[in-house]
């Protein structure tokens, strides 16, 4: 016998910060709603990241909506930290969630929407999708024609350098994941990195301008002003800024930088200036990619990311995205942003259909 299918007000596909936050707003609104996620605990996707990881922005700005992150000020909460404080988040507010689930296919129905998962069928008027930005890591094309012995790894998947064959290390991709990744591992390898830095914010704005700092890029680095479209366009495809390292903590450091690998030759990385090197891991930080092909609608533009209206689709009545970067400010795809752009949705979703039930 299939099982029962369940009828929902609000579906929410994603069980991290962004969808928790949202449930945190249906919840006072009285809705009804279910969570779903496909870890087997709440904040498995940050346990699972490496483990020196710690948050790009300090503590007082990594809190969700009603319940603030308990570290000291100005201090950068762990990976772990950040994971069991996911978990406390969903005791302290008793949100609905459904752990080990995994959803299939989301397809739209005369007035409501279809949920495949794992173990069954939901039915609901609203979905809100919350997978985040890097359900899939990005690994350039050229990663198989490297030499076989060359141990190759994503950032997604890196743990520590003891994880990484004896030789040298190239990490490719030079944002703030990447200039990290390759700090660590100079202590034990010499270690080259490949692309161009991004811009660097001065750890005394971070430090002693910080509140400052936070109300700029929340309230101006937004998509309603013209500093905020420019800074989308540039972060998009540059990459976000570095915070926390520089450039000039890899000359300390006494790493290598190189420019964009174009190739190979002979089964080692070759760049831009024409160089190779022979190394024995490459550690690719190069980001990820969109995966919402699950979707059964065109809810993406030609890149693969959602099309929205400040997480608000146009596609579907019902349909939202959240948790990504710009979605409304530099600020959307941050631990202590989400939760504006969660208030946001979740007021959509009262006004749009107030009084429906199921």
């Amino acid at each position: 016998m299939e099982p029962e299918t369940k009828h929902w007000h609000t579906v929410i596909i994603g069980g991290g910060q962004a969808g928790l936050s949202t449930g945190y707003f249906l919840k006072r609104m009285n809705k009804d709603f279910i969570i779903l996620d496909e870890n087997m605990r709440i904040g498995d996707s940050w346990r699972k990241r490496w483990d020196s990881l710690k948050l790009f922005t300090p503590s007082q700005h990594d809190g969700l909506p009603g319940m603030p992150f308990p570290k000291l000020k100005g201090s950068f909460p762990g990976k772990d930290e950040m994971a069991d404080y996911l978990e406390r988040y969903v005791m302290e507010f008793s949100l609905p969630v459904q752990l080990n689930v995994k959803v299939n296919h989301l397809s739209s129905l005369n007035s409501h929407y279809e949920i495949e998962t794992s173990k069954q069928k939901l039915i609901s008027y609203n979905v809100v999708i919350a997978t985040g930005t890097n359900p899939f890591p990005k690994i350039p094309a050229i990663s198989s024609d490297l030499n076989p012995g060359i141990f190759q790894i994503h950032s997604s998947r890196y743990s520590k350098p003891e994880t990484l064959p004896p030789g040298d290390v190239l990490v490719v991709g030079a944002a703030t994941s990447g200039i990290e990744i390759a700090l660590e591992v100079s202590k034990t390898h010499k270690t080259y990195i490949s692309g161009k830095p991004t811009f660097h914010i001065p750890d005394n704005v971070i430090k002693y301008g910080g509140e400052l700092y936070w109300w700029f890029i929340r309230n101006i680095i937004t998509v309603r002003t013209p500093i905020g479209r420019k800074a989308k366009k540039s972060i998009i495809h540059g990459g976000s800024p570095l915070i926390r390292v520089s450039s000039r903590d890899l000359e300390v450091a006494g790493i290598k930088c190189l420019p964009r690998v174009t190739g190979t030759e002979n089964g080692f990385p070759k760049f831009e200036d024409k160089s190779v090197i022979k190394v024995s891991s490459v550690v690719w930080a190069t980001g990820y990619k969109p995966d919402f092909s699950w979707i059964g609608m065109n809810a993406t533009d030609e890149t693969g990311w959602p099309l929205s209206n400040r997480g608000i689709s146009p596609v579907s009545k019902g349909l939202y995205f959240i948790g990504m970067p710009f979605l409304f400010g530099l600020t959307s795809g941050l631990v202590g942003g989400v939760g504006r752009d969660a208030a946001y949705i979740s007021r959509h979703i009262l006004q749009s259909n107030p009084g429906l039930s199921i």
